[in-house]
């Protein structure tokens, strides 16, 4: 049995690395190029902070509910029904993570060993190298290796890489601010042109802006970890939401302040068409020498956040082995560490294979696009339902003003699917056909729901 042994700060810690990988120094130049003008990317940022504020409602309550190893796994198994809906829910989800878990996993990697080109600036790369790849696998292996123990100790090693994490881009914010012109920069921020607010409300701009908040919601990604770490937090009635709202503000803040910085030192354009942004600022502000310190510390965030990803992303085929929703030897503990080892092999090997095969490239949309009906939608919908059916009273933590939060969720989300590229949504609607078809063979098989003899429920 997993034990509680996750204090909030250390969880508050796991989920903050998480959020905070190569995400924001990869999206930022996306974000800029989509957007146009300093305001606007800032603007959008701002707008991802919310979407994630908003949808942290939900999973604040479910979480608390239902404090339990899988997270979503847990909750769509719960307010759907565990014998009959919720199977079919909560089998889509193990179903999609199958794909985005190793995907996550390698496109970190993967982008870790692209923003290491920065130390070979006369390096002319399109694609990921044999080197990339190499580095990128190597990666994966050592997480793994700091993975490979108890829960307690992770949760040390979690509240080291977070501080590491912290203190590197609180460094590149007073970098920024230092050498750069941040009063003109957020005075273009507050005061911006007379105007932008009928430009937005234009179809055209929504589009945009649609655009560039799924890679900003890739970098605020991870502000639910906690929720798959549920079974092994203490006090998770109140320790889930807090960390939750803990990690989205604080980040949030980061992240903002780190635009201004970025934008403080390097025009828009410059921005819009940098590999290594942030890298690219310190080189300017600071020096060669200095950028190569950042970058390295850069690589150090990367790290941190895959080191929780790898962590939290265990935790969902050990917990549906468990219900016997998937292969048993996911279930499995290590006899002497207490941690499912064989999810974490078998991810890790997974990911490793992706990074040895595909590139970054629209991957980070992908992954979202195929998250929304599947775990986003299905969620905050099957809150609304246990509600009706339990009654707020039976709520350990209850959102403000329900259920507006859930309501705005899903509507956001669905915006956001609108938004991606036709191939990107088709992958995030055929995953699930595919996924219902094996449900429904395996079913069939073993003679479970919705195969059922009628009154043997």
């Amino acid at each position: 049995m997993l034990r509680r042994e996750l204090s909030l700060f250390q969880a508050t810690a796991i989920n903050m690395i998480d959020m905070v990988g190569i995400g924001p120094f990869v999206t930022t130049a996306i974000v800029a190029a989509t957007m146009g003008s300093v305001h606007m990317a800032v603007f959008t940022w701002l707008v991802g902070l919310i979407i994630a504020l908003i949808d942290a409602s939900v999973w604040s309550e479910l979480g608390a509910k239902f404090p339990r190893a899988g997270g979503t796994y847990q909750f769509l198994r719960e307010t759907y029904g565990e014998s009959t809906w919720g199977r079919y829910f909560s089998f889509l989800f193990i179903w999609q993570t199958t794909f985005t878990a190793p995907l996550v996993v390698a496109s970190g990697a993967l982008g870790f060993a692209s923003y290491a080109r920065f130390f070979f600036s006369g390096v002319q790369q399109t694609g990921p190298s044999f080197e990339s790849r190499a580095m990128a696998i190597a990666v994966i292996a050592v997480l793994t290796l700091l993975l490979y123990r108890r829960i307690e100790d992770v949760g040390k090693i979690s509240v080291v890489l977070w501080c590491s994490a912290v203190a590197t881009i609180t460094m590149l914010i007073i970098a920024g601010f230092s050498y750069g012109s941040p009063i003109q920069t957020i005075s273009s921020v507050v005061s911006p042109p007379d105007g932008w607010l009928s430009q937005l409300s234009a179809g055209y701009a929504w589009v945009a802006l649609g655009i560039a908040t799924i890679p900003t919601m890739y970098s605020y990604m991870g502000y639910y970890n906690v929720c798959y770490l549920g079974s092994e937090v203490q006090s998770p009635e109140r320790s889930i939401p807090r960390s939750m709202y803990v990690s989205i503000i604080g980040i949030g803040v980061l992240y903002l302040l780190m635009q201004i910085a970025v934008f403080s030192v390097l025009p828009v354009d410059t921005v819009a068409t940098s590999p290594f942004v942030v890298s690219d600022m310190l080189d300017q502000a600071l020096g060669k020498g200095l950028a190569d310190v950042g970058t390295a510390l850069i690589l150090v965030i990367a790290v941190a956040s895959l080191f929780s990803v790898m962590l939290g992303y265990t935790r969902i085929p050990y917990a549906a082995a468990n219900d016997g929703m998937f292969f048993r030897s996911f279930g499995l503990l290590h006899p002497t560490q207490n941690f499912p080892y064989v999810s974490l092999l078998v991810l890790a090997g997974l990911a490793a294979l992706f990074a040895a095969t595909l590139t970054i490239g629209d991957t980070i949309k992908s992954i979202i696009t195929m998250r929304v009906f599947t775990q986003f939608i299905a969620q905050a919908v099957g809150l609304m339902i246990l509600r009706k059916r339990e009654g707020w009273q039976r709520m350990p933590w209850r959102m403000w003003l329900y259920p507006v939060p859930a309501l705005l969720a899903i509507s956001m989300w669905l915006w956001i699917f609108a938004s991606a590229k036709p191939v990107q949504q088709q992958m995030g609607i055929v995953a699930p056909i595919i996924g219902s078809a094996v449900f429904l063979v395996l079913s069939k098989l073993r003679g479970t729901w919705p195969f059922l003899q009628q009154g043997e429920l």
